[in-house]
């Protein structure tokens, strides 16, 4: 205990130095806002049938050489597959709707689609409800603050930056573009193995399904 006093002061303070504690950065989509939202329709109902029936979206973030990197993904929850994503270098509703429109390029969804998020302001802005709506999907939003309303985008995320982010130091911007099209397209969805679709990658899993539909 050398350098602490009975108070609880240590010996630094008495010279006028003080710890300091440098605070972690988390970059989160912000829920402070006046737009309106939509109801937890989605209620952590996981389990989906046929594809494009529930898509769920969330923006995380990664650090490089030359400042943050924001991701916002689409996933189709009945394969996991991520079907949309965008990265950029700021967290704007732009990025989202960026990763919302290639999602409906790809796979030019049904009516009735629900799609999840949370309550950012991203999600939550006047043109990224005017898409959902144009597109007759229903929206679904977690409830303030509740992250296991959308457990499995928070689990892609985790699996990225365990298997990427946490492993990789990005130099540049560029690379890190490079990097998450390459784990996305390539790893994640071709060919990493998932429990809960039968130990089978998004692209077998679907791939199968329409397969047993065709022979049906």
């Amino acid at each position: 205990m050398d350098g602490i006093h009975k108070d609880g002061r240590s010996a630094h303070e008495d010279n006028g130095l003080r710890s300091v504690v440098v605070k972690k950065y988390k970059a989160t989509t912000n829920s402070q806002h006046n737009h309106p939202v939509y109801e937890n329709v989605l209620n952590r109902n996981f389990t989906v049938q046929t594809p494009n029936q529930v898509w769920v979206s969330d923006i995380t973030y990664l650090r490089t050489g030359e400042g943050w990197v924001y991701l916002a993904s689409v996933m189709d929850l009945f394969s996991r597959k991520i079907v949309g994503w965008a990265a950029g270098d700021r967290i704007t509703k732009e990025l989202a709707l960026q990763a919302l429109n290639m999602a409906c390029e790809n796979r030019n969804p049904p009516e009735g689609l629900i799609h999840h998020s949370d309550r950012g302001s991203q999600y939550a802005s006047i043109e990224y409800r005017q898409r959902i709506e144009s597109m007759k999907m229903i929206g679904s939003m977690s409830r303030k603050g509740d992250c296991y309303d959308n457990a499995c985008m928070e689990s892609f995320h985790s699996v990225l930056k365990k298997e990427l982010v946490h492993q990789t130091k990005f130099k540049t911007r560029k690379q890190a573009y490079q990097a998450l099209y390459e784990y996305i397209e390539i790893e994640y969805n071709r060919m990493r193995l998932h429990s809960s679709i039968g130990y089978l990658s998004p692209h077998k899993y679907e791939k199968r399904y329409y397969e047993q539909l065709q022979a049906a």
